[in-house]
Parts: structure tokens; C-alpha cells; sequence
């Protein structure tokens, strides 16, 4: 989930003829961006992130995706959470580039990519991903999905299988947010029910609505208000200049995404090595604790509250995140 939902941020979109060019992303935002918290090591404007692009694509139903891509090497794909796009990732690609060919895609109504009124389903999310992957050539990949982005990523296995994945990470995505009136506390927490009402949950994250205990686990929107990371302040800073989020286009998927319970998907059809990230700040580690017992040898990560261990810590950390990534992916 990316915060950032409030008017009056300045305004940046891409707008790109579908070229197999490649354009660099300072070409592509039309300015280049100041990282406002200088961190030894890393870069202190977008241009000196060595090699990053902003390319598109169009869909098969006719919808311009952009994507983000950096560095050479074995194919390293990322999908971002809902409203997340990949201004976010400019830590990571500026990390994981000297080993990986890292690409990251802006989902249809989020990031960079088109604003449609059709198209709002986790599967369709999977069928861009799917036709992202043929667009860039990729025959496998490691794949990591974000909050919803591993939603995305269990709907593609649903569809296509695990052929073309090399390796898959899920990152603090709960398998149902949706908590159903029949289940009982460790069911819920099994799958990581937060919402009784998924109509309550969208209208507070897209129309204003109520938001509170009752309505949806409340700690990643507090988490994401804590800018107690200068990572995390540098890449907000990025993606809130260079983004605009449209509540209501983003709102079109968020119900279904609600609605989907993928326990049967994590528990029956990943046959590939997976690696699992959550912390002691999320409410989702039980969750993420199930689906490492019954996806056969899964690697769970848990980060402390010292190591930012919460919904963005992969924003937050980069670093550890990283190099834990590394690690599993050189398995």
C-alpha cells in the first residue's frame, strides 16, 4: 500500500509512445529529483542512479503499462502493492542493478500506467504480468510480489503455473483479508483476515470513508506515516513528486482484492523455491508463519522492530532486505 493519496502533490505523468527505445528516467518524468536525505553511498539525485529506465508497453486489451527497469543479469521482477508503484523501488534498483536485471511494474491505475475504467481484477493484474513477461523477453525469472503484488503473483500461478518462475517472494501479503463469519480466531489468523466488510474497507481507502479497528487492521497505515527510515523518506519523497494516485481508479481493484482467499493456491499449487518476508510490526506474521509450514521448504524472514520489521520493510531496510534477498536468490 502506498500512502500517498493527497491532493495537491505535484504532478508528473508519463506519457510515452509504445517504442522499444530505451528511455531513460529522467527523460521519461521530464526532471530529475533531489533525494532530500543524503545517505553515504547512495545516490543524491535520480540521475545518478546508474542505467534506471521508465519504458512502456500495451497490454492485450489495449492499456499502456509502465515499467521501470535497471542493470544486467538474470531477470528480477518486481510487483508492487496496491497503489505502489515503481518510484518506490528506486533504492532497490539502485542496489540489486549491479547483480540483476531488475524491472518493476506500475499495475493498470497505479504508478505511471494508464487510468482505465476496465481491467480492476487481480487475474487481469495477472494477465498484464503474464504479457509483461512476453513483452520483455524473459523465458524465466524470479519473481517478488509486494503486499497485493503477491496477490498478483498467486493469481498468475493459478492461471500459468510455475514454469517461468525461477524463484518467488512474497512479501507481508495477507492470503484473505477477507475474514469470513464462519471462521474461527486461528483460521483468521491463519489466513490473515483484517475486514469483515470489504465495501467499509474500500470506501475508507478511496472515498473518505471511516477507518478503525473495526474496519481493517489499522498498523500499515500508521507504519507508513512513520518516517523513521531515511530510505524510506528519500523513496516517499521520490514516488509523492513524481506520482499521483487516483483513489477512485485504484479503487476498482481494491474490492476484488479484498474478496479473493488464495489458501488454496498457497497450499497446493507453488512448487518453486519461495522466500517470506514480514516483521514484529505486522499483524500479518501469522499469516506469513502459515504459508511457510505448508508451502514445502519456504524461507521466512521475520525483521525486528530494531531492523524496521513492518509492512514496508523492504522501503524501509533495503539494505538487509537486499542482501537477504541475494542470499535466497543465490541459493
Amino acid at each position: 500500500m502506498h500512502r500517498s493519496l493527497r491532493p495537491g502533490l505535484t504532478v508528473v505523468l508519463l506519457s510515452l509512445a509504445c517504442t522499444a527505445a530505451a528511455t531513460p528516467a529522467t527523460v521519461a518524468l521530464g526532471r530529475d529529483y533531489t533525494f532530500p536525505t543524503p545517505i553515504p553511498g547512495f545516490p543524491t539525485k535520480l540521475s545518478e542512479v546508474q542505467g534506471l529506465e521508465v519504458n512502456t508497453f500495451t497490454t492485450s486489451d489495449g492499456v499502456e503499462l509502465a515499467y521501470w527497469e535497471a542493470g544486467a543479469g538474470e531477470p528480477l521482477i518486481f510487483v508492487p502493492g496496491w497503489s505502489g508503484n515503481g518510484a518506490q523501488y528506486v533504492n532497490l534498483l539502485h542496489l540489486l542493478s549491479s547483480r540483476y536485471h531488475v524491472y518493476v511494474i506500475d499495475p493498470r491505475n497505479q504508478g505511471l500506467s494508464a487510468r482505465v475504467e476496465y481491467g480492476g481484477r487481480i487475474s487481469r493484474f495477472a494477465m498484464d504480468l503474464k504479457e509483461f513477461s512476453d513483452h520483455i523477453g524473459v523465458r524465466k525469472a524470479h519473481y517478488a510480489g509486494w503486499s497485493m503484488g503477491a496477490a498478483v503473483l498467486w493469481s498468475y500461478i493459478e492461471l500459468f503455473g510455475t514454469a517461468r518462475i525461477d524463484k518467488a517472494v512474497f512479501v507481508d501479503e495477507p492470503i484473505s483479508i477477507y475474514a469470513h463469519d464462519d471462521w474461527t480466531e486461528e483460521t483468521r489468523l491463519n489466513a490473515g483476515g483484517t475486514t469483515t466488510s470489504a465495501e467499509r474497507m474500500v470506501a475508507g481507502f478511496t472515498a473518505g470513508g471511516p477507518l478503525n479497528q473495526l474496519v481493517t487492521d489499522m498498523l500499515p497505515l500508521e507504519r507508513s506515516m512513520a518516517m523513521d527510515s531515511p530510505y524510506f523518506v528519500n523513496s516517499e519523497g521520490f514516488a509523492n513528486a513524481v506520482i499521483q494516485n487516483d483513489p477512485e481508479a485504484m479503487g476498482r481493484v481494491l474490492f476484488d482484492h479484498i474478496t479473493n482467499d488464495w489458501r488454496d493456491v498457497v497450499q497446493h499449487r507453488i512448487d518453486v523455491p519461495v522466500a517470506i518476508f514480514s516483521g514484529e510490526l505486522s499483524n500479518n506474521l501469522p499469516s506469513q508463519r502459515w504459508m511457510q509450514r505448508v508451502i514445502p521448504d519456504a524461507t521466512l524472514h521475520v525483521y525486528t522492530a530494531a531492523e524496521q520489521g513492518d509492512h514496508f520493510l523492504m522501503f524501509k531496510n533495503p539494505v538487509k532486505f537486499s542482501r537477504d534477498l541475494q542470499t535466497f536468490l543465490d541459493r
